[in-house]
Parts: structure tokens; C-alpha cells; sequence
């Protein structure tokens, strides 16, 4: 091999090291275990995926971090398919000791705890997925200070971000981070019982990218668009279908097997109605993702029915065939 085939090796080798962002199409899945995050691990099929998020790993009131069990064999195992491993702090719930720990008397050290983390496990990155009121006046300074020491370790930065709090990103904080995940989803819910229908449309993932894209001048490739592994159910459900406020995808397939190239299943005897995403519009959406983003995102990854009818493997086959 000649000089320089040997640097054009090592540069490319270098750039598909985890921890490193590329212009690959990249598949975000989030993994939120709330048994045992290895064995749950296992059920997903690795070689479908890029990037792994765990969710949700947060500090104390005190902005200290317990240790998080299986999250080592995690990282190896996911580094071992070549896997960036992300921990995500925040969730969709509101953190109110967040509002302390990113003022000027205690961000410093809520960063070194950070970076502290990512060292013990041997992380990629860090995914902030900080929301509503937890995007506060100090949330731009926690961002460019956390980007410091990543850069200089060669980790990634990433954030979750919602249509109802976009206007709260300062651009500085969006400077910062390696790509975002958009999260086209929930645009109502169970908490919205007056508002009725589909919470995660087709034409919401193209309302944030040409938000994203065209207000706030992030390029495509930073861009991936979230894709929800469950749905919603509204009205007066029957009582066998009441666990279905919030359906994962495992349970259509199981529940309704009749109904995946749907993207709702309208319940008989005014019983209400059950929105998702189905086959078709995940596909559509990958399609799109493919024309006019970097990738895409998935909350969550257990909530897929590891079998033939996997939305994950669905995205995979998008992605091969689009790729021919």
C-alpha cells in the first residue's frame, strides 16, 4: 500500500471510530430500560442502528450521578458493532433542581460531573434532552460550556428538541451541538383529551424540517427526524382497551395484527380511537429523512415487536433499497 493509500486508510478509519460525527445516515434509537438495560439490549437488532441514546440518565438535586447499572457491558457491546453511545439526560418530564444546577454557582461543577460520566463509561457523547421549563435563561451557557470539553475529548454533542420550545433555542446553543433530533411527535395526547387525532402526522416531520432548515439555517445532515415507536388513544375506550392511553407499536402488532398499514384503528361501539404510526408512514418518513435530512431518530427502541413486522428492520429495508 502506498503513503498515500496508508493516510487515505487511516482518515477514513478515523472517521468511523464511535464518538466521531460523519455524514453517514444515521439511526438515533433511544433505549429507556427500566428492568435490565443489558438483557433488554439483546432484543434490538444492533446492526440496524448508529447511535444508541440511554435514556434518561440524570444527576441529583445536588448534581451528582449514581452509578448506573449494566451501562458498561452496554458500551462495550454497542462498541463492538461500531455504535456511538450517547447518555441522555433530562426526559419529558420537568426537572425543577435543573434550574439550580445550571446557574453560575453550580454549572462548573454540574459539567465536570458530566464529563466524569462519560469518562467512567467510556461514552461517545451527550444527548440534552432538556424541555420546557428546564430550557431556562442559563440553558445556553450549560450548552457552550458542556461543548468544551467534549470537543476536546473529539465526543459529540446532540439534543432532542420540541416544536413547543424551538423559539427558546438561542442560535449560539444550536451552534454547539453535532446534529438534533426533532421530535415530530406528540403534537397532542392524553393530556389534550379535547383534542383528538394523530399525534405525530407526516406533514409535522415537514413543519420541523423547514422550521429547522429554513428559520434557523441548520443544514440537512444535522438534522434527524423523530419517529414515535407508539401512539395514542382517545375517547371512552373499552375497558380492555384502556391500557392503550399510550400503545407501543409491540402491542398493535399483537392487539390488532390486521391494522399496521394503518396509522389509527377506530374502536367499535364508540370506543374511541387509536392513533400511531403504521408501516406506511414510517417508510414515507424514512423516505423523507433520506431526501432532506441527516437520519432519523426513534423513541424508544423497546417499544418495537422484534419480529418480521419490526419498524426498525422496516427502516433498515427503506434506507437499503433507497441506497441501490
Amino acid at each position: 500500500m502506498g503513503k498515500r493509500n496508508i493516510i487515505t486508510f487511516l482518515i477514513l478509519a478515523a472517521w468511523a471510530l464511535p464518538g466521531r460525527a460523519t455524514a453517514q445516515f444515521k439511526i438515533v434509537g433511544y433505549i429507556w430500560s427500566r428492568a435490565n438495560m443489558v438483557q433488554d439490549l439483546k432484543k434490538i437488532d444492533l446492526d440496524k442502528i448508529t447511535h444508541l441514546n440511554i435514556a434518561f440518565i440524570n444527576p441529583d438535586p445536588e448534581g451528582e450521578f449514581k452509578p448506573v447499572p449494566g451501562l458498561d457491558s452496554v458500551v462495550r457491546i454497542a462498541h463492538q458493532k461500531k455504535i456511538n453511545v450517547l447518555m441522555s439526560c433530562g426526559g419529558g418530564s420537568s426537572h425543577a433542581y435543573y434550574a439550580k444546577l445550571l446557574s453560575d454557582g453550580y454549572r462548573s461543577s454540574l459539567i465536570k460531573n458530566f464529563i466524569a460520566v462519560l469518562n467512567q463509561y467510556n461514552l461517545d457523547g451527550i444527548d440534552v434532552d432538556l424541555e420546557g421549563e428546564d430550557i431556562d435563561i442559563n440553558y445556553e451557557s450549560f450548552i457552550a460550556g458542556l461543548s468544551k470539553p467534549l470537543r476536546k475529548r473529539g465526543k459529540l454533542l446532540t439534543a432532542a428538541v420540541a416544536w413547543w420550545t424551538r423559539e427558546k433555542m438561542t442560535d449560539r446553543a444550536l451552534s454547539k451541538f453535532d446534529f438534533i433530533n426533532i421530535m415530530a411527535y406528540d403534537k397532542t395526547g392524553p393530556w389534550k383529551p379535547e383534542d383528538p387525532g394523530q399525534h405525530s402526522p407526516y406533514s409535522y416531520a415537514e413543519d420541523h424540517l423547514a422550521y429547522w432548515q429554513n428559520e434557523r439555517g441548520l443544514k440537512k445532515e444535522q438534522l434527524n427526524i423523530g419517529l414515535p415507536f407508539y401512539g395514542y388513544g382517545f375517547g371512552e375506550l373499552p375497558a380492555k382497551d384502556r391500557a392503550f392511553r399510550q400503545i407501543s407499536w409491540q402491542d398493535v402488532v399483537s392487539k390488532y395484527p390486521g391494522r399496521m398499514d394503518d396509522d389509527e384503528i377506530i374502536l367499535p361501539d364508540n370506543g374511541g380511537t387509536i392513533y400511531y404510526n403504521g408501516k406506511e408512514t414510517i417508510r414515507a418518513k424514512t423516505q423523507l429523512a433520506m431526501k432532506a435530512a441527516g437520519g432519523v431518530m426513534i423513541w424508544q427502541l423497546l417499544y418495537d415487536s422484534f419480529d418480521d413486522h419490526s419498524l426498525l428492520k422496516l427502516i433498515d429495508r427503506t434506507y437499503q433499497s433507497g441506497m441501490k
